[in-house]
């Protein structure tokens, strides 16, 4: 009898948008075991101009396309499927054609100043935090949409969030996955459909919001010129945790309920996994969100600001001629006392773009700390007093989770490419009193994978989408392994 020889399994790719990079990732089995590498990376950033601040939409979808068919050359058993994950709330309208209406807006755009007021006119955020357990931030899509409206556009103009339309453009077909709609200010509280009464009570179209889906979800096959590849031919798009905290959350490898996360990266996202949705008084005076996570759980946080605070800093020192690494800062700080003043890094004008050292100084002035020097001469105490008040920060917020959620947490997970930064973890060891584990630097990627083995499995489930244990069984063994990344990876 005659052996037919063993089938290699096919390949996955996973997409993860970033503010400030994006990268594609192969997952291959070679000798049945897993092996991730990232195969393309592409710097990204808004683009400023006299009509606000935009993301290059365009570019993004050609770096996407790039680092598609540099998998599909590296991987010629074929890809079984893609998955695209990405930062949340920014969308893009479409015209009939699928095409952008327009460049969309990055979140950080100060047109949402004035709307997040006047939504407020419309409904209460009590109200608003009762229907959907959102953290009130006015970079939701919420305040975007209306600010659309107060500029007289079309609001039944179609529209989806930023990684479900590269999904849209991979598949053809436009869904909000529920973990990235979550974080609109508009997902009725704990259940996968939009707050009919929120839509109406600030004047946006329902009918242009699109239809939302669970975590894992097949949305269809890819189509346009990437399917006539060989290895993309009957390749599925399935939506993972499009929102990439959420995806990097389904990649932490605990059990038990005493453990706290945080995602640390552009933005610091600290908070713990729940069952239910929590959103007492104590939660909404706190103002911490209630936002999906894979499986019907809950991923109850707040968001921090995260390295993007030092980035602007080092921004500024390089347009003085001086360019420092993150290495290098942290090797500098090891030399530096602990600040005499914090900062709060939370302060609504550390939220906007520019001149980010002259508010760190005003901030240390008005509380009688001095004031450092502008340019790279205090870059070491600059970071130095960054990362202190970062860990400080993180260690209110591990608090009041406890308080507000009623756990007792003794761990705390740090996630994504922030965890890198050995004294940002040891302050906020020192600072939280928990122990301290260090997941994965890539677990973005991970859980995005993860949720597309699951999916692939045939986990999935009507109205949940796949459940948490089955992703985890694909995380833990993910998480194992290291993430390669070749020397021709950008």
């Amino acid at each position: 009898m005659v052996m037919e020889p063993k089938l290699k399994r096919k390949a996955l790719i996973a997409v993860d948008l970033g503010a400030q990079s994006c990268r594609v990732s192969l997952l291959r089995f070679e000798r049945d075991e897993p092996v991730v590498s990232v195969v393309h990376r592409f710097s990204n950033a808004p683009v400023s101009s006299d009509r606000g601040l935009h993301w290059n939409i365009e570019e993004i979808w050609e770096g996407v396309q790039a680092g598609i068919r540099a998998c599909a050359a590296r991987a010629p058993e074929g890809i079984a499927s893609i998955g695209v994950d990405g930062w949340a709330v920014d969308y893009v309208r479409m015209h009939e054609s699928g095409l952008p209406e327009s460049a969309p807006f990055c979140y950080r755009d100060v047109r949402t100043e004035r709307s997040e007021k006047e939504v407020h006119t419309l409904i209460p955020p009590a109200r608003l935090y009762e229907l959907t357990g959102t953290q009130i931030l006015r970079i939701n899509t919420i305040y975007q949409l209306y600010a659309d409206k107060l500029a007289r556009k079309d609001v039944t103009t179609p529209w989806v969030n930023l990684p479900e339309y590269v999904t849209y453009r991979l598949s053809g077909v436009a869904v909000a996955e529920y973990t990235n709609a979550t974080h609109s200010g508009m997902v009725a509280v704990g259940v996968h459909r939009w707050s009919k009464e929120v839509f109406d009570a600030v004047g946006l179209n329902l009918t242009a919001a699109p239809r939302i889906v669970a975590s894992g979800t097949t949305v269809g096959n890819l189509r346009g010129d990437l399917s006539e590849l060989s290895a993309l031919q009957d390749t599925k798009i399935i939506v993972p945790a499009c929102h990439d905290t959420a995806a990097a959350i389904a990649a932490i490898p605990a059990t038990g309920d005493d453990w706290a996360f945080i995602s640390s990266g552009t933005w610091s996202l600290v908070g713990t996994v729940l069952d239910a949705p929590c959103v007492t008084d104590e939660a909404r005076t706190q103002n911490f969100t209630n936002l999906g996570g894979i499986g019907g759980k809950i991923c109850f946080l707040k968001n921090v600001n995260g390295m993007w605070l030092l980035r602007q800093c080092m921004d500024e020192w390089e347009a003085n001629g001086v360019i420092w690494k993150v290495e290098d800062l942290l090797a500098a700080c090891e030399s530096q006392p602990p600040p005499s003043h914090l900062i709060d890094v939370d302060a609504p004008e550390l939220m906007v773009p520019g001149n980010a050292i002259e508010k760190i100084n005003a901030q240390l002035t008005a509380g009688g700390g001095r004031p450092l020097v502008a340019d790279s001469i205090d870059a070491p105490a600059t970071a130095n007093l960054i990362f202190h008040s970062l860990a400080d920060r993180y260690a209110k917020v591990i608090r009041s989770i406890e308080a507000t959620a009623m756990k007792k947490l003794r761990r705390v997970f740090i996630v994504g490419g922030g965890n890198k930064n050995q004294l940002l973890n040891r302050l906020t060891r020192e600072k939280s009193g928990l122990n301290v584990i260090l997941g994965s630097s890539e677990s973005t990627t991970i859980g995005n994978f993860a949720i597309q083995l699951a999916a692939l499995d045939g986990a999935w489930i009507p109205g949940i989408g796949v459940p948490a244990e089955a992703v985890a069984k694909h995380a833990q063994q993910l998480t194992s392994i290291s993430v390669a990344i070749p020397a021709g990876a950008r």
